[in-house]
């Protein structure tokens, strides 16, 4: 059995750090023309917040390493996508940023592990912590919902790319069943939802995959990029 959870760790791990790599491209793009253009910064924000919980509830928890280790690697991807957003977006939109990270990724990091630590103990510090990362993580697959209406009032896949969304499928399919393995409920509700929602998206892709589009799509790229920011995730998120 251990062997078993190991090898599943090790490659909803190798899943994960695909999705936290999966804004690449974007942030490529970025780089290249010197703007962040009409990408936002909340989605890396909120993923870093994200990691940051679950890396610390991995190391709390007793044999939780694995989850600590790729979301450690999630810390450090978004401190680089979110540099990049400081160097590259407007003045506007970089003191927004600096503001959002502010606020998330310090301030309430910094509460939520500060108030774990003096004011609980054990189990019961962990499982606030559990709670806390099980529900942003509920929340933060929520998010290719709006995708996924898209998808289906237009008719057309052209912004829920099918590698992201069966990675997704993949990712919340392989840590729900580490959850399993390890009964550990914090880990298996938000990726067991990621999963279900995955399963949801290649429905819709198999179905949209070759339809004829309602409608111009061409002023849909936001939303699109928003659903490829924040599953990136997820899970990472995990």
């Amino acid at each position: 059995m251990e062997s078993l959870i190991f090898y599943t760790g090790v490659i909803g791990n190798v899943i994960s750090v695909l999705m936290f790599l999966s804004p690449v491209g974007t942030f490529w793009r970025i780089i290249k023309h010197r703007s962040t253009e009409d990408f936002e910064s909340l989605p890396y924000v909120c993923t870093l917040l994200n990691s940051s919980l679950w890396t610390y509830y991995g190391i709390i928890k007793p044999g939780a390493y694995l989850v600590a280790t790729v979301n450690g690697f999630g810390i450090v991807v978004e401190i680089i996508y979110i540099s990049l957003f400081l160097v590259y977006a407007p003045v506007k939109k970089r003191n927004k940023t600096a503001i959002l990270a502010g606020i998330l990724d310090v301030g309430v990091l910094a509460a939520a592990i500060l108030a774990a630590r003096l004011a609980l103990h054990g189990e019961v510090r962990i499982d606030a912590i559990g709670f806390m990362c099980a529900g942003l993580n509920i929340i933060m697959y929520g998010s290719p919902l709006a995708a996924m209406k898209t998808v289906v009032t237009t008719k057309s896949v052209e912004y829920m790319p099918f590698f992201l969304s069966f990675f997704f499928f993949l990712n919340g399919g392989i840590w729900t069943f580490y959850a399993i393995l390890t009964r550990d409920y914090f880990l298996g509700v938000p990726n067991g939802a990621g999963f279900l929602l995955g399963i949801a998206q290649l429905v819709l892709y198999a179905i949209y995959k070759n339809a004829k589009p309602s409608i111009n799509v061409s002023n849909r790229l936001e939303e699109g990029c928003e659903q490829e920011s924040l599953i990136s995730s997820l899970n990472y998120s995990n």
